[in-house]
């Protein structure tokens, strides 16, 4: 099977190149330098010409705040190169794979998100990324959400949190948000294995199992550093006003595909490779 994975230089797709090259199959995963989504033909060129059985999208707009001022920027990206990548998968028969977000819903449902339940964004981001939802899934594609990612690819909450820790006494942070801290190798162990079933198209959660705060989770950073979890303060999201609202829940139920483990224990398992002590492998 060829594997192409866009993006190639984010976060994520660090970790699916590791992970898509444990099956020994052929892999490419060109960064916007290489594949600008928005440029119909080379879209049309590179998958013509590489012809991979599966797409893995990871690009995308990810500047939440930024978002709410270049809407049209944001939706070209995360919305109508969606629908440009679909069509040229349905032309060389690939199988494309969505990555999408959380914030495709509100936050004001108490329990967590199905995947069938009707998206109500709060911001751009969110109405942005709807987009490239209904554009793959109108072509009879597959959409995986996830949320609040972090792995050893690139700046995230968890590296946030250890830098803060050597540098301050006390940290604020908001504890009235709730979701699910997920590790970018879980992920992509997940979109592997979903690319390689045989699920029919779909919407599919791709969050770790159980759920916390942010405030809980950085508790759970200092822990794990070996500081006073006690020094991370909870604080609402007034606290920090941003130009783009968050949901105040995010958590997603997963009813169908594959599923990660409880996020306490990824990120144990993650440790060692957020700080350095060995390379990325999912244990």
């Amino acid at each position: 099977m060829r594997w192409l994975i866009t993006g190639g230089q984010g976060l994520l797709a660090t970790d699916l190149l590791h992970r898509v090259a444990l099956t020994g199959e052929p892999v490419l995963a060109p960064g916007r330098a290489e594949l600008d989504l928005r440029d119909r033909r080379a879209v049309r060129d590179l998958l013509a010409g590489y012809r991979p059985r599966v797409v893995i999208n990871c690009a995308a707009w990810t500047a939440v705040d930024d978002a709410e001022s270049r809407e049209a920027e944001a939706l070209e990206i995360n919305g109508l190169a969606v629908r440009t990548l679909a069509e040229h998968c349905d032309r060389v028969g690939a199988r494309l794979l969505q990555v999408s977000t959380d914030y495709v819903f509100d936050g004001t449902r108490r329990e967590p998100y199905p995947e069938d339940h009707p998206p109500a964004p709060l911001n751009v981001y969110g109405r942005t990324k709807l987009a490239g939802e209904r554009a793959a899934l109108d072509l009879g594609h597959s959409v995986v959400r996830t949320a609040w990612l972090y792995g050893a690819g690139g700046p995230n909450f968890v590296t946030t949190m250890i830098r803060l820790a050597a540098e301050r006494e006390t940290l604020d942070v908001v504890d009235d948000q709730r979701g699910q801290p997920t590790w970018s190798a879980d992920l992509a162990d997940l979109l592997v294995r979903l690319a390689q079933s045989d699920l029919p198209p779909a919407v599919y959660h791709g969050t770790s199992d159980g759920e916390t705060t942010w405030h809980g989770f950085a508790q759970e950073i200092f822990t794990l550093l070996g500081a006073d979890p006690d020094r991370v303060r909870p604080v609402p999201s007034t606290a920090f006003p941003r130009p783009a609202p968050r949901p105040a829940n995010s958590v997603l139920a997963h009813t169908r595909g594959p599923r990660i483990r409880h996020w306490r224990e990824a990120l144990h398992a993650a440790w060692p490779v957020l700080t350095g002590r060995r390379q990325c492998s999912v244990v």
